[in-house]
Parts: C-alpha cells; sequence; structure tokens
C-alpha cells in the first residue's frame, strides 16, 4: 500500500510524531491508522523509558484557579532543557495538569510515592470486605491486586484517566510529549488548595 503525504501529516498531527517515525508506523502496520497509532504509542513508551534516567532541571509551574476561586492547583513540571521549557506546548501541558490536580485530588503523584504502609492498610481493609463477602480466601489475592490498581488510577495523578481524553492515562499522555519534544519529562510536585 501506497503511504501518501497527507496519511503521514492525519498521523502526526493526531499524535505529535515526527515525519520519519509517523511514515514507518503506518509501513509498519500496513497503512492502518489505528494500527500505526497503536505502533507510535508503544515505541513511545519505550523512549519514555529511556529518557527516565536524564536530569530535569528546567521547567515550569502550571497552575489552575477554578471559575468559583475555590479550588485551585499548581504542578510542578520539569524537562531538560529551557528551549522546551519555554513553548506553549509545554507550558500548556502544565496547566492541563494543574487542572486535572484541581478536577480530581490525586494524593500522590505515581503510586511509587504511596507509603507502604497505606498499601499495607487498604490491603487489609479489602481481606475484611472479601472474607465479610464469604468469597474463596485461594481468590484474594487476585482480587486485591485489582483493587490496589483501581486505587493508583483513583489517587495517583500518573494513573488517572485524564480529564480531557478519557482514552489515555496521564502516563500515557507526559509518555506522548517525551516523544514529542524528545525530552525526558516528569512531575516534580503537586499543589491543591480548596475553601
Amino acid at each position: 500500500m501506497e503511504i501518501t503525504t497527507q496519511d503521514i501529516q492525519k498521523l502526526r498531527s493526531e499524535t505529535g510524531a515526527g515525519v520519519m517515525d509517523a511514515k514507518k508506523a503506518l509501513q509498519e502496520s500496513g497503512g492502518d491508522y489505528d494500527k500505526a497509532i497503536n505502533w507510535l504509542k508503544k515505541r513511545g513508551q519505550k523512549i519514555a523509558l529511556s529518557k527516565q534516567s536524564r536530569k530535569t532541571n528546567e521547567g515550569v509551574i502550571g497552575c489552575y484557579i477554578h471559575a468559583n476561586a475555590k479550588v485551585a492547583a499548581l504542578v510542578a513540571l520539569t524537562c531538560e532543557s529551557d528551549f522546551v521549557a519555554k513553548t506553549e506546548d509545554f507550558k500548556t501541558l502544565a496547566h492541563d495538569l494543574a487542572m486535572q490536580v484541581a478536577a480530581t485530588d490525586p494524593q500522590y503523584i505515581s503510586p511509587e510515592n504511596v507509603p507502604t504502609d497505606i498499601i499495607e492498610h487498604e490491603k487489609e481493609i479489602y481481606r475484611v470486605q472479601l472474607k465479610n463477602e464469604g468469597k474463596p480466601e485461594k481468590i484474594w489475592e487476585k482480587i486485591i491486586t485489582g483493587k490496589i490498581q483501581k486505587f493508583f488510577s483513583e489517587n495517583c495523578l500518573l494513573k488517572q484517566v485524564f480529564i480531557k481524553d478519557d482514552d489515555k492515562t496521564v502516563e500515557q499522555l507526559i509518555q506522548a510529549q517525551v516523544l514529542k519534544f524528545g525530552e525526558n519529562i516528569q512531575i516534580r510536585e503537586i499543589k491543591r488548595m480548596s475553601l
């Protein structure tokens, strides 16, 4: 199948991928647009993982104040270079993340930030619930694992569904931006205030 310039441009505008990456994705997927997007997502995750060890000493603080002026949020978003930090896309990302924090009130940035005693406390609650429900003990761990993942998706910013696009998590949003900018991007700190 022939890959046209229009196909490449459409995929680039949808994903933020570079020209060569968009062309390669379309070639690898036989011109199937949805498969090409999945190919880029997988590649983006690998690239994002490879960049995670790079230092992020530049960035911006994104802020959001709700229309009622009773809820506000701040997000310290970092990247590798001042050049990327000054772009409108990066500033918009920081603002969107602050809006996410204001809307969903995550308690942690990622599951790695959740203290072990909190996780153990949650597991104990689930065990008592499962016992009270009369569930067989041999399936408890599988159920508890699922409940802990749900806990993370509600309480950890990176695992939450992005409020502006419910087809992706905040973590997937950041990975897409890492692919787009070619730099490591990290959420360093979040703060939410409300009256």
